[in-house]
């Protein structure tokens, strides 16, 4: 054999041979590190637990995670036992501490309100507005259609203005969980969750007007000053905005004059006369 191309041939296994050496060293230190990687045993649910209910001994386990837990992880089942859930459990589901109400809260809708809000009770019709297709975790608007104080009789009709926007329901009805089916419950009573003084409005608008609820997307949380409408703009060629309707009215009731109506009977024939009162205008 020609000494050159035996050269060639034995260098190029040295080559190859040291390229193989140090491919399975970086994998076996791989492996081995995988292998040697800690795990924590970390608290997580035994079986499926729904929003609202107190955690006991029975809906907890415990599982291994391999690495760094999350945060706000639970290690010991003495630190979950007695707290509500504010959000659905799934079983193996590792438990976190922002998934459960504060210890002595309880369970149930007030367990799922957070500090420094509210949850406000609103009377809906079945038929109008969206009650019986809401569910927990929805957003919607508050809409409310009246007569407004002082323009009771004004020739424009009753108003609508939305009252509050991106609102959280907390609940529907009496339940806070869907039915057997996953839909949601026809009911006449939605819980949303407001700061106080958006509680106070909203108490008062319950009292005072009809109250409609229109739901919107969550990923849409934008907000923005609505000029509402009036009944008179429904049948117009145009929607003033509400303002501008309230100033035509107001200038309509100074202006106008009153007016009169003779009727005039000419043996059996009937005819009648309207006419302004020029006095009053002056």
């Amino acid at each position: 054999m020609n000494r050159r191309l035996l050269t060639v041939l034995t260098i190029a296994f040295l080559v190859a041979g040291a390229c193989s050496f140090l491919v399975y060293r970086l994998v076996g230190k791989r492996v081995t590190s995988e292998q040697k990687q800690t795990t924590t045993r970390v608290v997580a649910a035994s079986s499926d637990i729904k929003l609202g209910s107190v955690l006991t001994s029975a809906d907890l386990g415990t599982i291994e995670i391999a690495g760094t837990p999350p945060k706000g992880t639970i290690l010991k089942p003495q630190d979950a036992i007695g707290r509500g859930v504010i959000s659905d459990l799934y079983q193996g589901e590792p438990i976190l501490d922002t998934r459960l109400a504060s210890l002595g809260s309880g369970g149930g809708l007030a367990a799922t309100i957070r500090k420094g809000m509210r949850a406000c009770a609103v009377k809906v019709d079945e038929v109008v507005g969206v009650a019986g297709f809401v569910t927990p975790g929805m957003r919607v608007d508050v809409l409310i259609s009246g007569n407004p104080p002082g323009l009771s009789n004004s020739v424009d009709g009753p108003e609508v203005r939305t009252l509050l926007q991106n609102i959280e329901v907390l609940s529907a009805g009496t339940d806070i969980q869907k039915d057997t089916e996953g839909k949601p419950n026809k009911v006449q009573v939605v819980n949303l969750l407001v700061a106080p003084e958006q509680a106070e409005v909203l108490s008062l608008a319950s009292a005072q007007t009809h109250i409609q609820l229109v739901l919107r997307n969550p990923l849409d949380t934008e907000t923005g000053k609505l000029p509402g409408t009036a009944l008179s703009n429904l049948f117009g060629e145009t929607v003033r905005p509400l303002a501008k309707v309230r100033t035509i009215a107001a200038s309509a009731h100074k202006t106008a004059s009153p007016i009169y109506s003779i009727v005039v009977f000419n043996g059996a024939q009937r005819s009648e006369q309207k006419f302004e009162s020029h006095e009053d205008k002056q």
